[in-house]
């Protein structure tokens, strides 16, 4: 039996948890919030901050590896259980940074957006004159969910940011017309590695609402992010879990960001793949044989954010039989907050958005 400790307790490390438990293994997990989704179902909740270096010790003393589920860790506590730490440390403060991580990213000849670093008002200027009118201004550091991102589309829009912008840390990337956004997980251990088939994904207000698989786009072009994918996985070295988010562009694939870590966009892996990316992460920590990741049928993952909560609860007894619900036991149901998502299988991609559009729960969302 093996002992797996969570740094996080959100709904990855939820999910992560049952994955590991369902191969017999205890989990611990170190989050600050009591009662968060992965300390409900593990055996242990160790409530401390992600910087308590300490508390970071204890639930590395008590387990034979230690993975996590979100990045914005601290480099102090990472380094202080690095021993623990099948993935490392190295991945982890590459993709803490968006301006590192695009370093990297280019080192190793994957194509990205022409960017500019910005740090202070004369560079945000030289970003506007290089990059040209689109452009996306984002945090270096803690962005997700389209948070600490400003869009410049006119004059007016980087009139205004002049007006609020604080001198910090920030990259400039030159806005890219996409023909669609994709996502591929690769995960490898220290024998092997596997790719997930490749996943469209549709976001509204910067957070993830549609995930289709297998996606709409020529089988050339899934290929070739499976291929990236592959490459990239054995050039780092990579052990565990890698979500590499994708462009597809006129001029072909630009990889926009990396998650090292299972990701939302995979979450229909759960019930449309013969192996999820939770099981397949654990199973890389765990020295297990990687599982087939074969796709067993079309399925469309939709999410279910805090204003959508009420809507499901009118129609929990309209869903489908194909339709499958994972909640997280999440409380409080605020706006744009992820509580659970649905996996929906059907026969065909079609076939599920019409269900998605049949429920209506989030209307005009649907594309």
């Amino acid at each position: 039996m093996k002992h797996i400790g969570i740094l996080g307790g959100g709904q990855l490390g939820r999910m992560m948890a049952l994955s590991a438990k369902q191969m017999g293994c205890t989990v611990a997990t170190l989050d600050p919030t009591p009662d968060a989704p992965c300390a409900q179902v593990a055996d242990r909740h160790i409530e401390a901050e992600f910087s308590d270096v300490e508390s970071a010790r204890l639930l590395a003393s008590e387990s034979d590896v230690v993975t996590f589920e979100f990045e914005n860790i601290s480099a102090e506590t990472a380094e202080a259980i690095d021993e623990k730490l099948p993935q490392g440390t190295e991945l982890l403060f590459q993709t803490q940074h968006r301006l590192r991580e695009k370093a990297l990213l280019s080192t190793h000849g994957l194509p990205v957006a022409p960017y500019r670093s910005v740090r202070s008002m004369e560079e945000l200027h030289e970003a506007k004159e290089k990059l040209g009118i689109p452009f996306v201004l984002k945090t270096a550091r803690f962005g997700y969910d389209g948070k600490g991102q400003h869009v410049v589309k006119s004059e007016s829009d980087f009139a205004k940011l002049l007006e609020t912008f604080e001198v910090d840390e920030y990259v400039a990337e030159k806005w890219l017309t996409f023909e669609k956004e994709l996502s591929v997980i690769v995960v490898r251990s220290e024998k092997e590695v596997s790719v997930f088939p490749v996943s469209e994904n549709v976001h509204e207000n910067n957070i993830l609402h549609l995930s289709i698989v297998p996606a709409r786009v020529e089988d050339a072009t899934a290929d070739e992010a499976v291929a990236l994918a592959k490459k990239f996985a054995e050039a780092i070295n990579l052990i565990g879990t890698l979500a590499i988010e994708l462009f597809l562009t006129q001029d072909g694939l630009i990889v926009n960001e990396l998650a090292p870590r299972p990701h939302n966009s995979g979450h229909y892996t759960l019930d449309a793949c013969e192996t999820s990316q939770f099981e397949q992460h654990v199973r890389a920590l765990i020295g297990l044989p990687l599982g087939k990741t074969t796709l067993l049928t079309p399925v469309v993952m939709v999410n279910i954010l805090g204003e959508h909560v009420t809507a499901l609860e009118e129609e929990w007894s309209t869903l489908s039989p194909r339709t499958k619900v994972h909640l997280y036991g999440k409380k409080d149901a605020k706006r744009g907050r992820k509580m659970g998502h649905l996996n929906i299988l059907a026969d065909s991609i079609p076939e599920a958005l019409k269900e998605i559009e049949r429920l209506g729960i989030w209307k005009e969302k649907v594309k």
